[in-house]
């Protein structure tokens, strides 16, 4: 069959591996594209950690946080180029779909993300047609807690993150440190979920699948590959999820163990909740809401 020059871009951009690879690997699955992913992680030309789409999409993030710290919203609103993404037109009429947001108390879902067709984009498509680009809501989010919400926007309004700490020491200048330094690690690691007890068991298998069929493509030996794929495995946790991760500001610490640190520090528990990270560009249909 015939593969489109922009198909095998497209699965470059997203995979990392080269022109060629990916022109061979959407012929081998017919045109397939998560397939074609598949494929070349099967083959050791594309890893996990490149599996977040980079898009062509420019836009900007927009976070909120209410005055007691108890509930939070980020919103990305998407235009098509950089340049009317930093228009003054358009940067208002974003903010505003962030004050939006934070009166959604209760719509949002069990991922913490709130469907973007409550929202009315009237104003937005009107300066659509003004401007001649195509704009929208790609996402939005909100969460709430008992506890303490923080917030960080990384300088350009590209990448944003909300964070939920409960606990009996939630709100204590320990948590809020803590929290501070979790939004700057969420915003610089990318993890997906908070805890390893949150990934989906169907998305372990598929990487348990993976694993092997890379062993066995090296002839690893056939009794060896479940223990094999346990220790890959480990080293997944590590990449999307926010505990298991390496603390970005200590490479001898692990999240888990800051979190611990902080525990002891407050003298009452401190758990994180969820949280959200937005960057722009990154609106895929595996974003995985309020355990990202």
């Amino acid at each position: 069959m015939s593969i489109a020059a922009k198909d095998v871009m497209k699965l470059r951009q997203q995979t990392g591996a080269g022109m060629m690879d990916c022109k061979k690997a959407l012929n081998e699955t017919n045109g397939d594209f998560e397939a074609a992913v598949k494929y070349l992680r099967e083959k050791g030309i594309a890893s996990a950690a490149k599996r977040a789409g980079r898009s062509a999409n420019e836009g900007r993030i927009v976070v909120r946080v209410n005055d007691d710290h108890t509930a939070g919203a980020i919103v990305e609103v998407n235009s098509e180029t950089d340049f009317v993404a930093r228009n003054e037109e358009f940067v208002k009429t974003a903010e505003a779909f962030g004050d939006v947001a934070m009166t959604f108390a209760g719509k949002a879902g069990d991922d913490n993300l709130i469907p973007v067709d409550a929202f009315d984009t009237t104003d937005l498509q009107a300066l659509s047609g003004r401007l001649g680009e195509k704009m929208q809501i790609a996402r939005a989010g909100y969460i709430e807690c008992d506890g303490f919400v923080d917030n960080y926007t990384h300088p350009g309004d590209q990448l944003g993150v909300i964070i939920a700490l409960s606990g009996a020491a939630a709100t204590s200048d320990v948590a809020k440190n803590l929290a501070h330094e979790l939004t700057l690690q969420i915003a610089a690691a990318g993890p997906q979920f908070v805890s390893q007890d949150q990934v989906p068991e169907s998305v372990i298998e598929a990487e348990k699948d993976i694993y092997k069929t890379q062993m066995r493509n090296e002839g690893k030996p056939e009794e060896m590959l479940d223990k094999i794929a346990t220790g890959k495995l480990n080293k997944f946790f590590e990449e999307i999820c926010l505990l298991n991760q390496i603390f970005v500001k200590d490479s001898k610490m692990k999240v888990k163990d800051v979190v611990a640190q902080a525990v002891k520090d407050a003298g009452g528990e401190i758990k994180v909740d969820a949280f959200l990270r937005f960057k722009v560009g990154d609106t895929t249909s595996d974003e995985e809401g309020g355990e990202e």
